[in-house]
């Protein structure tokens, strides 16, 4: 048996439903299975495949780096760590960086400062406020802030203190945040929620609240920033500016990396020897994100163009199907709730050449890579409506 054969799926631990494809190699918007067969792909890993496959800058860095060193130690410094860190402060108005390896680690980094700086004001205070039907990840930190049962339920107790609010209600966050309050954390849009939009309002009160409380404002963009909205993160639509910013998913152009940024108030608190991680910032990670950045830079015009336009394509699904109740999401982001299950059109999409996922069991869920063509998006919005009409 060489590396690449198949072997039964019963020796990996069965926490993924697994669907009947198996990806062979992927090619810019597409992704090819072992039997040739092409498959336009808007799922792009769950948004980590932002510059969809193979992208010749990308493969370009990892090659090069590859061949020089792949993984150095935080002990020492290398090429590209601090400038990756200058660049992401520069996109996010932040102030410090520190690297991880996924969404879920720069949640428990963010999560450990809101703690650290409680604790060192003297102030014990520890009530942190979130959102229903949020996601920000498996860890047990990042699971107590993540308001679904489903993921939360098999792991109790989890770490106690956290306050869930409704998302978009500012009455129900304006009750909940007060002087015991030292975070409040937020998808500025919801993911695994079912693409939910936090509204200018909500957004609005968020950060009011916690500067009048002295909490920290833990904008969680691991899916909706870095571009996918057609901005650099999606908060900046309103003009408003978090106190840390965690980001992930495209950041290593398809190698883990993830980020928590920090604005100084809200990193002053993590010295020396409070926190760390073995592989996070390698050398080989950052490479790939320096070029990732300078690619998605240049496509931001094109993500609000298609985005617009998978917008309006989509609201026309809506319009032609009954079983679409609403339409959701910014740029290159788009939910399509149905009045029912979602699964099955799932399914269906993908026997027609299209990868789409499903959220909260009736969210169809797209995030196509940020070189979509319009003809891909009439393609995929196409197989959407044959999907639809049933």
């Amino acid at each position: 048996m060489t590396a690449c054969e198949p072997i039964s799926t019963d020796v990996l631990l069965p926490v993924y439903g697994k669907r009947p494809l198996h990806i062979d190699r992927g090619e810019g918007a597409y992704v090819i299975d072992r039997e040739g067969r092409r498959y336009l792909d808007f799922l792009t890993g769950i948004g980590v495949n932002a510059l969809g496959h193979s992208h010749p800058a990308i493969v370009r860095a990892i090659q090069e780096q590859a061949a020089l060193c792949v993984h150095t130690s935080n002990v020492h410094a290398h090429h590209y760590q601090e400038p990756l860190a200058a660049r992401l402060t520069a996109w996010s108005g932040m102030d410090h960086a520190f690297f991880c390896n996924s969404g879920t680690e720069a949640v428990e980094a963010a999560l450990k400062a809101a703690r650290a700086r409680a604790n060192a004001s003297g102030r014990r205070r520890h009530r942190i406020v979130a959102l229903r039907n949020s996601f920000h990840g498996r860890t047990a930190g990042a699971l107590s802030v993540t308001g679904q049962a489903k993921y939360q339920a098999p792991f109790l107790p989890l770490p106690p203190d956290v306050h869930f609010v409704t998302p978009n209600d500012v009455e129900d966050l304006e009750r909940s945040v007060n002087e015991e309050t030292i975070a409040i954390i937020a998808e500025t849009i919801q993911g695994e929620g079912g693409v939910v939009p936090l509204s200018a309002a909500f957004l609005g009160a968020i950060r009011r609240l916690a500067t009048q409380w002295d909490a920290l404002w833990i904008a969680d963009e691991t899916q909706c920033g870095l571009g996918r909205t057609g901005a650099r993160f999606a908060y900046q639509w309103e003009g408003l500016l978090p106190d840390v910013v965690v980001t992930a998913k495209p950041l290593g152009g398809g190698l883990p990396l993830g980020a928590a940024l920090f604005r100084d108030k809200a990193g002053a608190a993590i010295g020396y020897g409070m926190h760390g991680t073995t592989f996070g910032g390698g050398p080989l990670a950052c490479r790939a994100a320096l070029a990732f950045l300078d690619e998605a830079e240049r496509l931001l015009p094109s993500v609000r163009k298609m985005g617009a336009l998978l917008h309006t394509r989509v609201e026309e699904l809506a319009a032609r199907h009954a079983r679409v109740r609403e339409i959701r999401g910014r740029g290159l982001f788009a939910g399509i709730e149905l009045d029912g299950p979602g699964e099955g059109a799932v399914q269906a999409a993908l026997e027609r050449g299209l990868i789409i996922n499903c959220a909260q069991g009736n969210v169809l869920r797209l995030l196509p890579p940020y070189i979509v063509t319009e003809e891909q998006i009439e393609r995929a919005c196409a197989i959407l409506d044959q999907v639809l009409r049933g």
